[in-house]
């Protein structure tokens, strides 16, 4: 039969070096009591234990939670009271002793001793300890701001981690539905935390001047002392705690300073609004931090048992620390490490020392969720500007905004995700160092950016900040990764890491976006530099580089022209493409401007430069850009062109004046480059050209050159010394990825009974010109006549450009030729007759040896300056690169050395 209780439940009262005991949905703690000494103690039923079970309580004495309101030691009737047998390996329970019950008198508002408390004989005659014996509490989480102030009172609702998640969760899906509501609502919210912060603290001022009651100094609180200020004023770390640890969980604190700027599209004068406002934050946190810390500092001891009964006699000699001065002996728990109370010991410490407790859980609600609000709401709108700029894929979904104040609506559900999955690890130290690492590396970004821009003496670097200093910059943001280090090592290794990939990324992509960098400021300025750098020293041979002026027109037009130059220019040399615009002078400037061929050829990956001339003809035009591109040094030293396919049919001077280019360009010491493909370099048939950028930019040909060449030959003919120019451009080629499986073949001519000796003088050249080609063959057969029908088909070539003078005085010849400068006398035939035969002849030598050849170099003829008409210098260059499959690049040199070498 049942025995019934009137007490439902017996609970242990722990130790004061124990945080609190779990029976079953509530916890008894030794936080309860201390905030209000009067309040009853309440207990429900553990659902393991029954009164009728002889291991139902424990051996030790209890306190039992009568229905009538109070605790005490008396205990209620019980079975083994009475029993004279026990089970085997079961603690046999006694009834208190009257000594017990005398020993301690239970007054209203005091609560029972310390159950580890050792009394002296004297008082109650023996010694009693009162607890769970053996047993060992599980640590709790260190919890968030203010969901330990709602766990205050342990009032759990599964376990103390799964309440962090549980509460955690709940919050900032509320701060979530203020963040969507608008920024109206987010300040209005702010304005109102504001307030319960403000109260809250002065409350907690008003507290430290109130007299400490017995109760306040038992927990370690003594008003304003001297001697405490001076003691707490130097650190003292406990277990593994240091300096930096510390620092990592107090500094996401402070890391609301740069609110203001995340959120400057919605301030009304941002320029005016984010100074003030953050130098503001800043001033203000920093005194009320430091307030805090002075007065807490100055009242409360740092060890404290809670305990009334540790009163000491004021002078006592067996009494250490600074509270035996003021009549409190905490030197037992002090040594043992069992304080439950004073600054280090008891998280509540503010709580105590302010005139009303309430109102400081209020404030710790009011700065959480202030400082959770902020970043809830700036952390998107700054995301958003970033996902708008398209840096990284994937992520433009997450910048579109809604609502008239644009707001960024997916950013927020993204941003709840991420601090959802956070609150779910339910462990702010763990958390704390790595929200620190990445403030401090976004603090050493923005501290570094501004003094590189600084150091770039860019124009429109122009701070208003009166005080402000490069070198404090510079200093900070070392400082910042140094801390970082100091903070977390690993941490700060994976911050750094996320950065650098995200920076190598944007630098690889090269997206179009431009915000006026300092990294565009400080590349202008090293390249301004450099290039002055370069005027003051000489040109040198080892140093020479094909600088190229590549007449393409509209680079869109002539796409395998630009990516001809582009593959042996590319990281090596300049290149500027040049388009004459031919037209009245007002009609053709906004063609001249456009940006959009700049464009293009980034798109293409061609490192190029753009240059455009409006002029009255070809020839006019690429006068002023032969005289005009360029900067010091850097500017070029060959121009290259295209085969003019349509010579016989276009007009005469537009044939004169593609002559007349060549003629200027060795007049200005530029070396020649002229292009031939079968099917031509022009394409602008297949595609209409346009002044607007996006469509400019979209029209991306391919061509044969931006395909694998395989093994192939390049075929150079070396015919004439002009320098190396012929050897130094198929070489470049070569060391691209696309030529480089090609095998270099160079021809030469000779004399028939000296082939050998001159095939091994010219490798012994190449091997000193260090080119690696080792292919040489000689031509002896160069100087045979061509075949009759070839010669037949170059004279009817000329035919419609034959003057006909049947050989008259030259004054006769020039007054026939005065209206026709392109015509070709009879005696001019003549004199030319063997160099005519020679092309011939070259041509059917290329059609023999290199009709399969992956491109074909060929010394280019010159031609003597007003002794040869542009129609029969176009006849001979017609003549050498016709029927030919692979393109064919014709090169002249300055006849200047590009190539050269020291060791005889």
């Amino acid at each position: 039969m049942a025995v019934s209780t009137v007490c439902e439940s017996p609970v242990v009262v722990p130790s004061p070096a124990v945080g609190g005991i779990t029976h079953g949905r509530f916890t008894i703690s030794t936080h309860l009591g201390k905030e209000d000494d009067s309040k009853t103690i309440y207990c429900l039923p553990d659902p393991t234990n029954d009164s009728m079970s002889v291991s139902s309580v424990t051996q030790n004495s209890t306190f039992c939670l009568r229905t009538f309101g109070y605790n005490t030691l008396d205990a209620v009737p019980n079975y083994q009271h009475y029993s004279k047998t026990q089970m085997p390996d079961e603690h046999k329970r006694t009834r208190p002793s009257l000594a017990d019950l005398r020993c301690y008198m239970m007054e209203m508002g005091q609560h029972p001793p310390p159950m580890n408390e050792i009394r002296p004989d004297d008082e109650c005659g023996k010694e009693r300890e009162v607890g769970l014996s053996n047993s060992k509490l599980a640590e709790e989480p260190v919890r968030f701001g203010w969901i330990k102030g709602v766990m205050e009172y342990n009032a759990t609702i599964m376990d103390p981690t799964n309440d962090i998640r549980i509460i955690g969760v709940i919050t900032v899906t509320v701060l979530l539905g203020i963040s969507l509501a608008g920024m109206e609502w987010e300040a209005k919210a702010q304005v109102g935390f504001f307030f319960v912060i403000m109260v809250s603290f002065a409350n907690y001022i008003v507290g430290t001047f109130i007299p400490a009651s017995k109760e306040k100094q038992a927990k370690g609180f003594f008003n304003y002392r001297a001697e405490i200020f001076a003691q707490n004023f130097l650190p003292c770390w406990q277990s593994d705690a240091s300096f930096f640890g510390m620092f990592s969980i107090f500094f996401p604190s402070a890391t609301g300073i740069l609110a203001g700027a995340n959120i400057s599209g919605d301030l009304k004068d941002p320029a005016v609004a984010i100074p003030k406002g953050t130098l503001s934050a800043i001033f203000w946190t920093a005194v009320s931090y430091l307030v805090i810390s002075a007065t807490i500092g100055s009242c409360v001891v740092r060890d404290a048992s809670g305990s009334l009964n540790d009163t000491v006699l004021v002078g006592s000699t067996d009494c250490e620390g600074i509270a035996c001065g003021y009549g409190w002996n905490f030197t037992e728990c002090a040594q043992a490490g069992t304080c439950t109370y004073g600054l280090i010991n008891y998280y509540q410490t503010m709580s105590l020392v302010s005139g009303f407790a309430p109102l400081i859980t209020a404030g710790i609600f009011g700065a959480t969720l202030s400082s959770a609000l902020a970043c809830l709401v700036s952390a998107p709108k700054v995301f958003q500007c970033l996902c708008q700029d398209n840096l990284y894929p994937g992520i433009g979904f997450f910048g579109k905004g809604y609502g008239k104040n644009n707001e960024p609506i997916y950013s927020y559900l993204l941003t709840y995700a991420i601090a959802i999955g956070f609150i779910l690890i339910a462990e702010l130290n763990m958390i704390a160092p790595m929200i620190s690492n990445f403030f401090l590396c976004s603090y050493a970004l923005i501290n570094f950016s501004c003094f590189h821009a600084s150091v770039t003496n860019s124009p429109g670097w122009r701070p208003s900040f009166r005080y402000y200093n490069k070198w404090a910059s510079l200093f900070c943001a070392v400082v910042s990764v140094v801390i970082m280090f100091l903070l977390t090592w690993w941490a700060a290794l994976i911050a750094i890491g996320i950065v650098a990939v995200l920076l190598a990324y944007a630098l690889y992509k090269k997206p179009a976006v431009n915000w006026g960098s300092s990294v565009q400021a400080g590349s202008y300025k090293m390249a301004l530099a450099y290039s002055m750098g370069l005027n003051e020293v000489e040109d040198h041979i080892k140093n020479y580089r094909p600088q190229c002026l590549v007449l393409t027109g509209p680079p869109n037009f002539r796409p395998a022209l630009v990516d001809i130059v582009g593959a042996f220019t590319k990281n090596h040399s300049l290149m500027v493409c040049g388009n004459v615009l031919i037209g009245p002078h007002k009609e053709k400037v906004p063609g001249v401007t456009s940006n959009g061929h700049t464009k293009w050829l980034t798109k293409r990956k061609i490192k190029s430069f753009y240059a455009g001339v409006a002029a009255d003809d070809l020839r006019s035009g690429t006068q002023m850009l032969m005289q005009a591109v360029g900067l010091g040094r850097m500017k070029p030293n060959v121009l290259v062109m295209g085969f003019k396919r349509n010579w016989q049919s276009d007009h005469p001077q537009n044939v004169d004046n593609y002559i007349g280019i060549i003629y200027d360009s060795f007049d200005l010491n530029y070396g020649v480059c002229m292009m031939r493909m079968k099917q031509g370099f022009n394409i602008s048939r297949m595609m209409q050209a346009h002044v607007d950028s996006s469509t400019v930019v979209a029209q991306q040909a391919s061509t044969i050159f931006q395909s694998e060449q395989g093994k192939k030959t390049i075929d150079i003919y070396w015919l004439f010394d002009d320098g190396g120019l012929t050897l130094l451009i198929p070489y470049l080629l070569t060391r691209k990825k696309r030529w480089r499986n090609c095998k270099v073949r160079v021809f030469v001519g000779g004399q028939i009974n000296r082939m050998d000796e001159e095939r091994k003088a010219m490798i012994t050249l190449l091997n000193k010109f260090r080119l690696g080609f080792h292919e040489v063959h000689v031509l002896p057969d160069i100087n045979e006549n061509p075949r009759p029908e070839h010669l037949k088909r170059f004279e009817d070539l000329i035919a419609p450009f034959r003057l006909n003078d049947g050989f008259k005085d030259e004054a006769i010849v020039k007054d026939l030729r005065k209206d026709c400068p392109w015509k070709i006398s009879d005696e001019e035939i003549k004199n030319s007759r063997t160099k005519s035969l020679r092309q011939v002849r070259l041509n059917e030598i290329l059609l023999d040896y290199s009709r399969d050849a992956a491109l074909i170099v060929v010394t280019m003829p010159v031609a003597r300056k007003d002794k040869c008409p542009s129609t029969l210098y176009l006849a001979w260059l017609e003549t050498l690169s016709q029927d030919l499959r692979p393109p064919v690049v014709l090169i002249r040199g300055n006849q200047e050395n590009v190539l050269t070498f020291y060791c005889q």
